[in-house]
Order: structure tokens, then sequence, then C-alpha cells
């Protein structure tokens, strides 16, 4: 499968990232799969624009690389911090310009400095997965005091946490591993 990480903070400094990278690494060393990851800081996608893909020959040439990735994604891992209750804008826009993403499994993962770890967030994200056509996977990600549990290359420092992101991820694969054959055998 191609499981595209979602890095949904658009801030230079994200602390976010860091679970982006841990996942990254986790799943690289785990699984067989092509695991990449889709940094919204590394497109400049116009919110204003709101121009829809729905496929790679009409997305412009700038964005085709992106395109490709979003469309031969098997699955996707959101990871966002919480602004306001919700994920990121930086994400939502994403999704925007790509948005029919059916039958794709989509594993959910929020983080904050503080005690909730962006649980609010989480519940946002699975409505916009139903409404991408998307198959939300029910093991979240919740990763509260993110400064705390991971270092700036993406180590966990907080070992406690590692049962957290065991059960994350084979839940996710899991899903998305049962969806992929099923969507493929029904192809």
């Amino acid at each position: 499968m191609n499981i595209e990480i979602i890095s949904g903070s658009p801030r230079s400094s994200s602390i976010t990232h860091r679970v982006v990278l841990n996942l990254k690494k986790y799943l690289i060393e785990t699984t067989e799969h092509n695991i990449n990851v889709i940094d919204v800081r590394d497109w400049e996608i116009n919110a204003l624009q709101q121009e829809i893909y729905r496929s790679i020959e009409t997305a412009p040439v700038e964005f085709k690389p992106l395109a490709k990735r979003m469309f031969e994604a098997d699955a996707f891992i959101l990871v966002t911090p919480e602004y306001n209750g919700s994920y990121t804008p930086a994400l939502k826009t994403l999704f925007d310009h790509f948005p029919k993403q059916s039958r794709k499994v989509f594993g959910i993962v929020t983080a904050s400095p503080g005690a909730l770890g962006g649980v609010r967030a989480a519940l946002q994200l699975q409505t916009l997965v139903y409404a991408l056509f998307g198959i939300g996977s029910p093991h979240m990600l919740i990763t509260p005091f993110v400064d705390k549990k991971f270092d700036e290359e993406g180590n966990l420092t907080d070992k406690s946490f590692q049962k957290n992101i065991d059960v994350f991820v084979s839940e996710f694969l899991w899903l998305a591993e049962h969806v992929s054959a099923e969507t493929a055998h029904h192809s």
C-alpha cells in the first residue's frame, strides 16, 4: 500500500511534526508499505482559489506531483495540532483541492502541549473523513503534552506512550490492509 502521512501544521517550528517523524520511522521499520509524508508547509495552496482536482491530469503543472501522491494513496494518516477546537486550515485546504478519497482509510492523530491532546480536533476530523467518503479508523492517536513526549527528531522520550502508538498503528494497518485488499478484489 501507499500510505501518506499528512503533516498538517503550517508552523515552521511545528512540535506536532515530531509525531509525524516518529510514525514515519515506525511504519518504515515495521511494515513493507510505501510510507511518505505530505507536509502542508511544502505546498503553496491558495485557500481562496478553491479549485477541485479530480485527477492528476486536471491538476495544474505545479500540483501534479502532489495530485499523483493524493490520488495514488491507499490510506492516509492525518496529523494535526488543535487550532481553536479544530484541525488546521492548511489540512482542510489540502483536502478541499483533492476532495474525493472514496474507500480510503484514514488514521487520525492529534497533538497538543495541553492535557487534552487535541481531542476536539480529532472529533472534527472524523466529520471531514466522512465528507471525503473515507473510512476512519476508530482508534485515534490523541497526544497530550506532545512537547514532553517527543524530541525534535521525533524520538519518543516518554516510553509510557509507546503502547498508544502501537495500538493506533496496528488498528490502522489492520483496517487499511483489509479495505485495500477488498477494494483490489472488486476492481
